[in-house]
């Protein structure tokens, strides 16, 4: 095979190759654009102003064999494919002046109803999308100058009427710039935009933190006091009574409220987690009856009373009452463990209400309000109620009032029923 032959075959062979590579290359580019555009913009600016300069070249069509439209053509052509296959990044100097120097050289050899000066519009347009006004103002006027300067030298003359073409020429560049403008502006918003949002969803992330810490240090105060009576009691029935039935059955009382409480708080940690997960429904007012069941099964005096229909009580305040109520008579087991209280729920038309009450040992005028009672207030904030707690009358009281969430139509006249439990 003669060496000719056998080049163009070794040329062929590798096409296919660069096809390939060149492919990559361009899809490699479109999802890495050079600015912060969607890559059809950049596509549909460069691709109008390499059709302008391919639309003025043929107009030129009678000064062949000239090459200037050849050379402006490739020109454009060329600082296109640089920014397409590279990694140059399109500045002021690489999007201004090939277009200025493709512009001169098209204006040159004048025609009637040039396309030419459209290629100053487009190039001043992506000038000002990605430059701030102290650089696309000026590269603005050195356009106009360019086609001043050309009208000056007869070159701009328009169609047979000779209607001046430079004030239509000046018009399209301001308006160029303007577009320009606006799409910076629009993309200096949607930064602001992200700012905003990345701002909303830290303090979403905080406040979701500070709402699961007050979920585990509800249910660890909760567990590990009323835990701790079963076991002080187990311990005096084998001291005292040497009772080893009641000591073992505050002993089971302690285990399975210790799994409960540690059920309680994988569910809870659990919602950090990303992935889908499907916990078990959280406890409501339907609930506090059994959690001073708890207490009271423990060794703590206390009664409970329901007044109206808790099914009028949503979810969320449910769920709030219950960790209210919850962080209360832990502080109950906690501060004054030989107290006698009460518990009382009582469902209204607006609001619902959640009162525990209990006496103060001897020689103690009160209990301090620290992050228990803060956190108790910060629930009944967010559900839009309030909290008071404090010593009167020898009695320490907490009192959660929250507004009931009623979405049914229409309206409701809850029944009132009373229901006593010691």
């Amino acid at each position: 095979m003669p060496g000719p032959v056998r080049r163009i075959a070794a040329v062929r062979a590798r096409l296919p190759a660069l096809r390939d590579r060149t492919v990559v290359a361009i899809r490699a580019r479109l999802d890495n654009p050079p600015v912060d555009y969607p890559p059809s913009v950049i596509l549909l600016a460069d691709t109008a102003m390499l059709s302008i300069a391919v639309a003025a070249g043929f107009q030129r069509h009678a000064y062949l064999p000239t090459v200037l439209p050849v050379i402006a053509v490739g020109l454009l052509l060329g600082s296109l494919a640089l920014f397409t296959f590279t990694a140059v990044e399109p500045t002021p100097i690489t999007l201004g002046l090939p277009a200025l120097i493709a512009t001169a050289a098209l204006l040159a050899q004048p025609v009637e109803g040039d396309f030419a000066p459209f290629i100053l519009v487009v190039a001043v347009g992506e000038i000002a999308a990605v430059t701030p006004k102290r650089v696309s103002v000026p590269s603005a006027l050195v356009a106009l100058a360019l086609l001043i300067g050309f009208d000056l030298a007869g070159k701009l003359a328009w169609l047979d009427t000779g209607l001046a073409g430079l004030p239509m020429y000046c018009v399209g560049v301001l308006l160029g710039w303007m577009c320009g403008e606006m799409l910076r502006n629009q993309r200096r918003f949607l930064y602001q935009e992200r700012a905003y949002q990345a701002i909303r969803s830290a303090q979403a992330a905080d406040e979701e933190r500070r709402r699961i810490a007050r979920e585990v240090h509800d249910v660890i105060a909760h567990s590990l006091s009323i835990t701790l009576l079963h076991l002080t009691a187990a311990r005096r029935a084998l001291q005292t009574d040497e009772d080893v039935t009641e000591a073992t059955e505050a002993l089971v009382d302690a285990e399975r409220l210790g799994r409960q409480a540690m059920a309680d708080i994988r569910r809870t940690v659990g919602l950090l987690d990303t992935r889908p997960a499907s916990p078990a429904p959280e406890p409501g007012v339907g609930e506090i009856a059994d959690l001073v069941g708890d207490f009271v099964r423990a060794g703590l005096d206390l009664s409970f009373r329901t007044e109206g229909d808790p099914d009028a009580v949503s979810a969320a305040a449910g769920l709030g009452l219950y960790r209210i109520g919850q962080e209360s008579l832990a502080n109950v087991a906690k501060h004054a463990p030989g107290a006698t209280g009460s518990v009382r729920l009582a469902v209204g038309a607006g609001h619902v209400t959640l009162t525990v009450r209990n006496s103060l040992p001897a020689g103690r005028a009160g209990d301090p309000a620290g992050m228990g009672v803060i956190g108790m207030r910060r629930r009944a904030e967010l559900l839009g109620g309030e909290l008071s707690a404090g010593a009167r009358d020898g009695h320490w009281t907490v009192r959660a009032r929250v507004p009931l969430a009623d979405t049914r139509s229409g309206v409701r006249c809850p029944a009132r029923a009373v229901t006593e439990r010691r």
